[in-house]
């Protein structure tokens, strides 16, 4: 038997203003999003914001249903709204924010296994790197430069 340790990299900004100016812009998109959030059940909102490579930015927020699995993130609707509209254009950056209409989100808020399938398949298709930034309503905003970073044994289509 062998071990194998799994490391990622990742930058932790202190406030929103640290962010480099791009990334500052697409966090507030975010939260704009994150104040649309259909969420009447779980009373927590997230709001994702796309970078795309021909200029244009895509935002999403999650999407409740009283049947839950019909329900969807924030991520996924962004994500899938760009691959749909924009179906050559490469996603080089997004940002995810969570509120809570019930308490103080004051940690990161990573994407979920989902979303994070979701845009390991987004890298794997375009072969490119996605940055991405999260953050709560409140406190330190972490960066991770590929979905890599957050899911490093990814499952894709080379093992079909």
């Amino acid at each position: 038997m062998k071990e194998v340790k799994v490391m990622a990299i990742l930058q932790v900004f202190d406030h929103l203003d640290e962010l480099p100016t791009e990334a500052k812009h697409l966090m507030a998109e975010a939260i704009k999003a994150s104040e649309q959030a259909y969420a009447p059940y779980s009373k927590f909102r997230v709001g994702a914001a796309l970078s795309l490579d021909n200029g244009q930015i895509v935002v999403g927020n999650n999407q409740e249903n009283a049947a839950y699995p019909s329900g969807l993130c924030a991520e996924r609707v962004a994500i899938f709204h760009a691959g749909a509209n924009y179906p050559k254009a490469k996603v080089r950056a997004i940002a995810v924010t969570a509120s809570s209409d019930t308490t103080i989100v004051d940690k990161p808020v990573p994407p979920c296994g989902a979303c994070r399938q979701s845009i390991a398949e987004y890298e794997q298709k375009q072969d490119a790197p996605i940055a991405i930034y999260f953050m709560g309503e409140t406190g330190k905003i972490v960066k991770a430069s590929s979905l890599s970073d957050l899911l490093p044994l990814v499952f894709d289509s080379s093992y079909l």
